[in-house]
């Protein structure tokens, strides 16, 4: 369509998107441990929630199983790589029991909420989690204690629930990509029912999770519609839809690729808000910008309301591999 034929459309592009270092350094694990083993490379639990991601490592060679014992007998001596998320305890050490060479993925910021909820423990308290019931990563943090060492808090009426045996001696933790504004309502009410609960020795939350989230926050006023580029199964992603909604977007919508886009259903808008979660591939983001170009005359609007510097490096085992642009260019484009 002639670019006089088409209606003008602003895009509000946010920045900081998609992938974070945790993110990042996940994926180069799993690519950088088959260009030096060769494949396959098992890895337990998606990587990342991405299905475009994980179809691309699957190209590469990659397996994904959800349990260490799927991997063949003929195959013990292939690494085995685990997700990001993190895993509980009984998850490395089955792999040792069974001789199997694993590499750890889980994000750095990740392992900070277990070593804090294993300190808790230590100074004789319970942990309270607030989280997600059924996500990787907390099934990973409540794997680091005990059965019975840890209660996940969900909502501020759990918290009306909970009644723990001994009030005094509390200690919380957080899931790292959880609401900003949500969670401080849920801490702000287990501090006001248990004034003696310890908190964490640094923020839960992480760096990316809110960052993401405040640029959402910047860009959602007066946008008619606002599209986050993730999973369904991403819970950072999911919660920058409902920050968008919140803050002043007229309908925000979760999208895996342009694809997905009900185009027909879509009205007259002139203002599009586009983000993508931490686990998003910046080609995806490229995608739908030129699938809007297509439609519309698109002007695109840079909001920048911070600056990602945080690189996490991989294991000392990979750090002799070289990563050349070609090996992430399924991610990059």
């Amino acid at each position: 369509m002639p670019e006089s034929n088409k209606h003008p459309l602003t895009i509000r592009l946010c920045q900081p998107r998609g992938f974070c270092a945790g993110v990042d350094r996940a994926i180069q694990i799993v690519v950088l441990a088959l260009k030096k083993y060769g494949a396959p490379v098992y890895v337990r639990h998606e990587i990342v929630h991405n299905r475009y991601v994980v179809e691309g490592l699957q190209n590469l060679g990659a397996v994904f199983i959800e349990e260490i014992d799927e991997i063949p007998d003929e195959h013990r001596d292939c690494p085995v790589v685990f997700s990001a998320h993190g895993v509980p305890k009984s998850v490395p050490r089955d792999a040792a029991e069974r001789a199997l060479f694993y590499l750890d993925a889980t994000c750095p910021l990740v392992s900070k909420v277990h070593k804090q909820a294993i300190r808790h423990h230590r100074l004789g308290r319970h942990v309270v989690l607030v989280g997600h019931a059924g996500h990787p990563e907390v099934i990973g943090t409540m794997g680091q204690l005990p059965d019975g060492a840890v209660s996940l808090i969900e909502t501020e009426e759990d918290v009306a629930r909970f009644a723990p045996a001994d009030p005094a001696a509390l200690g919380f933790v957080t899931q790292t990509t959880l609401s900003v504004d949500d969670t401080a309502g849920i801490v702000g009410a287990l501090q006001r029912r248990f004034p003696a609960i310890q908190a964490p020795a640094a923020e839960s939350i992480c760096y990316a999770t809110t960052n993401r989230q405040e640029a959402v926050k910047e860009t959602a006023p007066g946008a008619d519609l606002f599209l986050i580029v993730g999973a369904p199964n991403s819970s950072n992603s999911r919660r920058l839809v409902e920050v968008a909604e919140r803050s002043g977007a007229k309908r925000a919508l979760l999208v895996q690729r342009a694809a997905d886009i009900a185009w027909d259903e879509i009205g007259p808008i002139r203002t599009l808000g586009l983000s993508a979660g931490a686990s998003a591939p910046e080609i995806i983001v490229n995608e739908i910008v030129e699938a809007f170009r297509d439609r519309f005359d698109v002007t695109v609007e840079l909001a920048v309301t911070a600056t990602e510097t945080e690189d996490f490096p991989v294991m000392r085992a990979l750090r002799d591999v070289e990563l050349t642009r070609a090996d992430m260019a399924f991610v990059n484009g």
